[in-house]
């Protein structure tokens, strides 16, 4: 019986493990994403060397630099906030920049970056850097406003091409949540 089990075993072992070659040159898939075309695609390891040229353009905002800044932009950039703001151009992008730095003190510091990248509906693959990063500002009437920021950057031939805002305010300490639904009228709400 001892003799059994211990095959058993060792069959269950040698039949889990896979030992199927994969190439070393397939992207790996780390999720999924739907594009616009409706179709899922999945996201892979996207270029690391981002990272960087996110970390020099962060570093360009918090230190005002917009000559830098307009460097890295694309000429077509657009910016997405959390507020539902669209900005399109560099030049658009420096003025509005231009602008909040003469009347605020924004600053970043970015905590964490992940690098991906997906097939566009055209079947074109687009590198990403999604970050998240502590936002502190000082706002016109002197109020101090702290947020975590995460950012969605596109890049094309080392440029940053597209950012997309999404943003918490800090926690103002616990609360107790409920997730009870109301009864909802008919009227109201139906499938």
């Amino acid at each position: 019986m001892k003799y059994i089990f211990n095959l058993t075993i060792i069959s269950l072992l040698l039949f889990s493990c896979d030992n199927t070659p994969t190439n070393s040159n397939d992207p790996v898939v780390i999720g999924s994403y739907k594009n616009d075309a409706g179709k899922i695609v999945p996201i892979t390891v996207g270029e690391v060397t981002n990272q960087q040229i996110w970390l020099d353009y962060i570093k360009a905002h918090n230190e005002k630099d917009l000559e830098k800044i307009a460097e890295i932009n694309a000429e077509k950039w657009e910016g997405y906030t959390a507020d539902g703001s669209v900005g399109k151009g560099n030049d658009t992008h420096i003025a509005i920049l231009d602008n909040w730095f003469k009347n605020e003190s924004p600053r970043w510091e970015v905590r964490w970056m992940i690098a991906n990248s997906t097939e566009n509906e055209d079947g074109e693959i687009e590198e990403w850097l999604t970050t998240g990063n502590d936002f502190y500002n000082v706002d016109a009437d002197g109020k101090n406003i702290f947020e975590y920021n995460v950012h969605d950057v596109q890049f094309k031939n080392g440029k940053i091409v597209r950012v997309n805002v999404y943003s918490r305010a800090k926690e103002q300490g616990l609360i107790e949540y409920n997730y009870q639904l109301r009864k909802l009228d008919s009227k109201e709400f139906s499938y």
